[in-house]
């Protein structure tokens, strides 16, 4: 689904680091090797038919890489 992010992501939080990456393999392929982290955050985005609302998104990020893959995984609730 493409989507714009409009302003900052905020409730950042960590789900995976190191080895627990399960992409880390891929993304060390396609992006070079770097201590993956893969992190989750709320940010108000807009949506291709341009429809605003706040969801909850998933990327990863790498020191030196830098935030790679970010996806809108739901509606936010609350």
């Amino acid at each position: 689904m493409q989507f714009e992010i409009i302003g900052e992501i905020r409730s950042v939080e960590l789900i995976e680091s190191g080895r627990r990456v399960r992409d880390r393999r891929r993304l060390n392929r396609e992006y070079g090797r770097g201590a993956w982290r893969k992190l989750k955050g709320v940010a108000a985005i807009r949506l291709r038919d341009g429809t605003i609302l706040e969801a909850e998104l998933h990327w990863y990020k790498a020191h030196g890489i830098g935030k790679k893959e970010t996806k809108f995984k739901k509606p936010a609730v609350g």
